[in-house]
């Protein structure tokens, strides 16, 4: 029951794009933070690194809970992802450029499924008549006939001055 709600859940939503764009926020986050002695060397350099990686995960996290904005959220993780590479010691060492890259893609690819597609079944008038005779409604070749004077010609050309007809 438990397992079937989280595949349900997991599947209405662009999930494995939101997880990849949290790791590469994360990822980002992390390196500016590491130990104390490297950041108080880091200086100011380090807080591009932090907001970068923070708004990656705030974009991962907004697909998983509002899926309706997964194009805007994936196109700005794509931004932030390329914009580290610059400016957060290579984008978390390339491993959170390349997570947030392809988080990103994912997440602006994402399509819900569609609802499946009820079959029409013909009604029972519609497959025969009282006289057994079979009807021509559900048949695709059912054309109605015209009288042969209403016919249209193919030799005369009515003149359409909207240009409806060819």
């Amino acid at each position: 029951m438990l397992l079937n709600r989280w595949r349900r859940w997991r599947r209405s939503r662009p999930f494995w794009g939101g997880l990849l764009a949290v790791l590469a926020g994360a990822e980002i986050c992390a390196l500016p933070l590491a130990p104390l002695k490297v950041m108080l060397q880091q200086g100011v350099a380090g807080i591009p690194s932090v907001l970068m990686g923070a708004v990656m995960i705030v974009l991962g996290l907004t697909a998983w809970f509002a899926p309706a904005q997964r194009g805007l959220a994936g196109l700005l993780t794509t931004l932030v992802a390329t914009a580290a590479l610059v400016l957060s010691n290579l984008g978390g060492f390339l491993i959170g450029t390349l997570l947030g890259i392809l988080g990103g893609g994912l997440m602006f690819a994402w399509q819900p499924h569609a609802a499946p597609a009820v079959p029409v079944r013909p009604s029972p008038t519609d497959a025969s008549d009282a006289t057994g005779t079979t009807g021509t409604t559900g048949t695709a070749d059912a054309t109605p006939a015209l009288p042969h004077d209403t016919a249209p010609s193919r030799s005369t050309r009515h003149h359409d001055p909207q240009g409806a007809q060819p």
